[in-house]
């Protein structure tokens, strides 16, 4: 079992390095000058060049390489261009925002996909089976920059029910949760269903069918179990991107998480700050997957014990 986790945590800074990495060549690939958009066009020459020293943008590329790694080992993701604070601190500041709204979204999410996947899989080839896959793919076709908008019309201008935009109190939160949470439903009742079918087929449901076993106890006491590996997996992947990638909804909405920061630093060219978000939401995304991959051996005693045999 250590074994295991050993190479799980060295996998997870491997790729964190090489993801690191590739952020920090790719940010020095983009065009513009990042002292320019801090003192503007008409800039001093000396002005440039005194801050150009002042943020070491005047070392060669390989010697900026190797302080950015140093910083990176002592979990410092440098300081903002505009504001000079840490960009850690900055990250932080939002964070909890970002994390409210991907809980709410994902709670959202699983009230509906769970009892939909299941109910359609227990009805597999019916005509509420195609009902409820129409609506799926209805779901998955319509995308957030579209689906947000559209409940704005209905619930903030024609309704007057919820505010359009901002944070300041819970009702901000409903809208941008609803965008999210009923994208990531369609996505995950067709997780849920295609695993609870697969399950269904089984021969100890079979069994326990012949058993006498009500459906009810088949599939709490059975199936469910059985069939979390494929929606755990779905629900851990879907999290992260909730963390991550919320950055449509959360201009829509001008909810203050990672998302608006991180379109802010680009339009300023707050090169570190871009950079740091960047390194930020990927770790997020692989932590995820971690303990996605650390909950298979308490979700599947098997699992635990193949690990354990290694």
């Amino acid at each position: 079992m250590s074994k295991y986790l050993l190479k799980r945590v060295l996998l997870l800074m491997f790729l964190l390095w090489a993801v690191s990495t590739m952020i920090f060549f790719l940010i020095h690939l983009v065009p513009g000058d990042p002292v320019i958009s801090i003192l503007g066009e008409g800039a001093n020459p000396a002005d440039i060049s005194r801050i150009r020293r002042e943020l070491n943008l005047d070392r060669p590329l390989w010697q900026q390489y190797l302080d950015y790694n140093r910083n990176l080992v002592r979990l410092d993701l440098g300081r903002s261009l505009f504001n000079n604070e840490a960009v850690i601190r900055n990250i932080f500041l939002v964070l909890p925002n970002t994390i409210l709204l991907a809980l709410a979204a994902m709670m959202l999410s699983l009230l509906i996909s769970i009892p939909a996947g299941a109910w359609a899989a227990f009805r597999e080839n019916t005509f509420w089976d195609s009902a409820l896959t129409f609506l799926t793919s209805c779901g998955l076709a319509v995308p957030n920059f579209l689906l947000g908008p559209l409940l704005v019309i209905l619930f903030s201008i024609q309704l007057g029910l919820l505010p359009v935009s901002g944070s300041e109190s819970p009702a901000h939160i409903v809208l941008p949760a609803l965008t999210l949470g009923l994208s990531m439903s369609a996505f995950l009742t067709r997780i849920v269903k295609t695993a609870v079918a697969s399950e269904l087929q089984s021969p100890y449901v079979l069994l326990a069918r012949a058993k006498g076993l009500s459906e009810k106890r088949v599939f709490f006491g059975h199936v469910l179990r059985n069939a979390m590996i494929p929606i755990v997996t779905a629900v851990g992947l879907q999290f992260g991107a909730l963390l991550t990638g919320a950055i449509v909804t959360e201009t829509i909405f001008s909810w203050q998480g990672i998302g608006v920061l991180l379109i802010t630093a680009i339009h300023r060219r707050d090169y570190p700050m871009v950079q740091g978000l960047i390194v930020f939401i990927a770790f997020i995304y692989l932590l995820v997957n971690f303990l996605v991959d650390l909950s298979y051996l308490v979700i599947q005693p098997r699992i635990r014990h193949a690990v354990k045999a290694r």
